[in-house]
């Protein structure tokens, strides 16, 4: 599959709904989707496209007075690509009071190479892989990322929450892996997603402990999770990555295909009148 083969799909089968089958609530405005999870305090906006023949202004504007007016909602994210045909979107998004996070590259390629490739060194002496499969690994493993990714305990302890009670609602759904260190300590982390109607799985919340990187930790979670996704029969690979897992990934067999760049609304710092 060339980049151009793989940017089609991923465009038509894992952007607008394919983003939040779970959603309690789904509201359109115009081309935007935005979803509603209250007992999250959340809200997340995706799209299949937007062009130069939208009215831009108009919907930023629309999507925040509709999620300003469910005061369940704390904060809300409209997630932007980097391919899209529309100039200055992160720059009319800050100007109504958007946080603009740090940029992602989206990586796609084939799960049996990376699956290969990924697999072939293995762990060092005393490290050991396992899938997570009851509350208290899931938690163990959501702890590990919370920690490497500087989220406080309540965010890390409410990120955990979701993740339980969709391993509980919707077993199938994802797998969450961890590699345990010498002492047994958990020191690595990642999930994989499986997405409904699609060859697609998702490599999401990668994360590694400061003092035990530069051991193939990483790669060998990778593997494990491009193993099972094969095994469901996924076979191409996605995911959202920082600078620190791109360089892994690309070795991997994955090549970047845009990026994408969080949009975050946040009602404590919407004005007042908002």
């Amino acid at each position: 599959m060339t980049r151009a083969d793989l940017l089609a799909r991923y465009d038509r089968e894992l952007r607008a709904e394919a983003e939040f089958r779970d959603a309690d609530e789904v509201t359109r405005i115009g081309p935007l989707w935005c979803a509603t999870f209250p007992a999250r305090g959340r809200g997340f906006i995706s799209y299949a496209a937007l062009g130069p023949e939208d009215d831009v202004e108009a919907l930023i504007a629309g999507a925040v007075a509709h999620y300003a007016a469910d005061e369940r909602v704390q904060r809300f994210e409209w997630k932007t690509r980097g391919h899209d045909a529309v100039p200055h979107l992160l720059d009319r998004l800050a100007a109504h009071g958007f946080v603009i996070e740090e940029v992602e590259t989206v990586m796609a390629g084939p799960a049996e190479q990376v699956a290969e490739v990924a697999g072939r060194d293995g762990l060092p002496e005393g490290y050991r892989i396992e899938q997570a499969t009851t509350e208290a690994t899931v938690r163990e493993a959501e702890a590990l990322a919370g920690l490497v990714f500087g989220d406080t305990a309540d965010q890390s302890a409410g990120l955990a929450d979701e993740l339980v009670a969709r391993m509980q609602a919707e077993p199938d759904s994802f797998e969450m892996w961890l590699v345990r260190g010498p002492s047994g300590e958990v020191v690595c982390s990642g999930r994989v997603d499986f997405v409904d109607g699609t060859e697609f799985a998702g490599l999401w919340g990668g994360a590694c402990h400061v003092d035990h990187r530069g051991k193939g930790l990483y790669r060998a979670l990778t593997a494990a999770r491009a193993r099972s996704a094969l095994a469901r029969g996924k076979r191409v690979l996605q995911s959202d990555c920082t600078e620190h897992s791109r360089p892994i990934l690309e070795r991997a067999g994955l090549v970047p295909i845009t990026t994408s760049t969080p949009a975050i609304w946040h009602r404590s710092a919407a004005p007042a009148h908002a």
